[in-house]
């Protein structure tokens, strides 16, 4: 599982999400035109890159294919109902309480 906090790129190339998820770069692109909730950024030459939620929108649809072993129709209809919610699954409350903390203090340092 890839955690947000992982993902510490604006943006990453296909190839770059294809090894994250051990797949070819075929197959993302195939999620992008069936999963409207993937839309990844194209540069001037038309390459795709792809923001960390993007990439955490791929994972739940990875989890839901190729791990539950749901159809894409299955999968589309887990995503729609909110079965499934595109955020990142291990964050704690103690990881929570820093990260709000660390903004709190940039905040304060801003005044």
């Amino acid at each position: 599982m890839i955690k947000a906090s992982e993902l510490t790129k604006l943006y990453y190339s296909i190839g770059e999400v294809s090894q994250m998820f051990d797949v070819n770069t075929s197959l993302i692109r195939f999620w992008e035109k069936e999963f409207p909730s993937i839309k990844p950024k194209k540069n001037k030459k038309g390459n795709r890159l792809f923001s960390p939620k993007s990439i955490l929108e791929i994972q739940n649809i990875y989890q839901l294919v190729k791990v539950d072993g749901h159809t894409l129709e299955g999968a589309k209809k887990a995503l729609k109902n909110g079965e499934i919610e595109i955020t990142e699954p291990d964050l704690n409350k103690e990881e929570l309480i820093e990260r709000l903390e660390g903004i709190r203090r940039k905040l304060v340092a801003l005044r």
